[in-house]
């Protein structure tokens, strides 16, 4: 390489260092995928025929995983049957050169091999070891099964989500990506302190804690206050108007206001109807939210003349903050992502697709946005490399 190649070379935060990845499903593959955008080697262990179990969740990519494309970009595949004798040889000398271990294995798989932290720290002392599960080492539920829907119900989660009528789960796996985020993060910490100590660090990170933490809001509301918030759909509980809205063109509007002031602003731009800030119905946020199917009514009838574009540029125009009610078709083409210039191609094996660059954008660098690996591509060249 010429030193004028070299220079334009982006250089990562991560560079030159290699995570080890015994993994499957979403919650630690989530995290190591955004240690290899930072520039990290990743190695990913599949089982041999199979592979992280996530390529079977279903086929709309192209044939391919919704979730797996996702989760796994930038990632080498090393297809590794760990009930044979003779990977383990492969797999401790793949640790001997790695700085980063993470695993998601069941409840006791890595410690019965014998790849848990306390095995690993005497043989490797610099090696940092993330496991992530999903309720955590010790307690009465350390070894109970747990996936992203149960652990929505077991930290409060769905209780407070839905309508008055019936609870309802997230639409996306949540405890799964917050576990995910809390091991990216944990590595990225204890890849700092390593730098000041020179040692190894034990990361641990359980659904149930990382998701649970994201309630605080309600656990507080409800421990301290004496009830659990009220599940409200899209209409929020104690302001008016705030939540969901329909335009004539039968497309929904999310908007909601936040004081006196900006219901003034709201009857002058959005209604047109000045007057109607001081209706004795309305005139402060207790009377509206007092008198809410009333004032839907007024909402509706305005509203029911407009189109969806309409009404937002209505709300643009009288500084109410607001946003269509997007369906992911819309999302990917949300002009906001075009202007910013968001959007990478990624290579898999069934051809390139489009994904989104990360949210933390830093200067001078740009995430890696390494291809998706077919399962094993990379076997042999891993072998090779270690003397196998």
């Amino acid at each position: 390489m010429t030193a004028s190649a070299a220079s334009t070379t982006p250089v990562r935060p991560l560079q030159g260092i290699t995570v080890l990845a015994l993994e499957h499903a979403v919650a630690a593959p989530f995290a190591s995928r955004q240690l290899a955008d930072l520039g990290a080697r990743v190695i990913k262990i599949e089982r041999p025929g199979a592979g992280d179990f996530a390529r079977g969740y279903d086929s709309t990519v192209m044939g391919q995983s919704s979730f797996f494309v996702w989760c796994n970009r930038g990632k080498e595949s090393l297809a590794l049957d760990l009930k044979q004798p003779g990977s383990m040889p492969v797999l401790h000398r793949l640790l001997e050169r790695c700085d980063v271990f993470i695993q998601n294995l069941a409840p006791g798989a890595a410690a019965r091999m014998g790849l848990d932290y306390d095995s690993l720290r005497g043989k490797y002392p610099r090696l940092i070891v993330c496991a992530v599960s999903g309720y955590g080492e010790g307690g009465p539920y350390s070894d109970k099964k747990a996936y992203d829907l149960l652990v929505q119900a077991a930290s409060g989660l769905i209780s407070v989500t839905g309508t008055p009528d019936a609870p309802a789960r997230t639409g996306i796996s949540i405890a799964d990506i917050s576990a995910g985020m809390y091991a990216y993060s944990g590595i990225l910490s204890a890849l700092l302190q390593r730098g000041h100590t020179g040692q190894g660090m034990r990361v641990e990170v359980s659904m149930l804690e990382a998701l649970t933490e994201w309630m605080s809001y309600p656990l507080n509301f409800s421990h301290y206050g004496g009830s659990a918030p009220v599940r409200s759909g899209l209409t929020h509980p104690t302001i008016a108007p705030y939540g969901q809205y329909r335009a004539g063109d039968g497309k929904s509007v999310i908007f909601g206001l936040q004081n006196d002031r900006e219901w003034a602003d709201f009857c002058r731009a959005v209604l047109q109807r000045p007057g109607m800030a001081q209706d004795p119905r309305f005139a402060s946020n207790l009377l509206r939210v007092r008198n809410r199917a009333e004032l839907d009514a007024v909402l509706e009838e305005c509203f029911a003349r407009l189109t969806r574009e309409q009404l937002l540029q209505r709300l643009d125009e009288g500084g109410i903050a607001n946003a269509p009610l997007a369906e992911p078709d819309e999302v990917w083409a949300h002009p906001q992502f075009q202007a910013r210039r968001r959007w990478r191609e990624v290579a898999t094996p069934r051809g390139a697709i489009q994904a989104l660059l990360p949210p933390a954008t830093l200067s001078g660098t740009e995430a890696a946005m390494g291809p998706v690996p077919a399962l094993g591509e990379h076997t042999d060249a891993i072998l090779k490399e270690l003397g196998f």
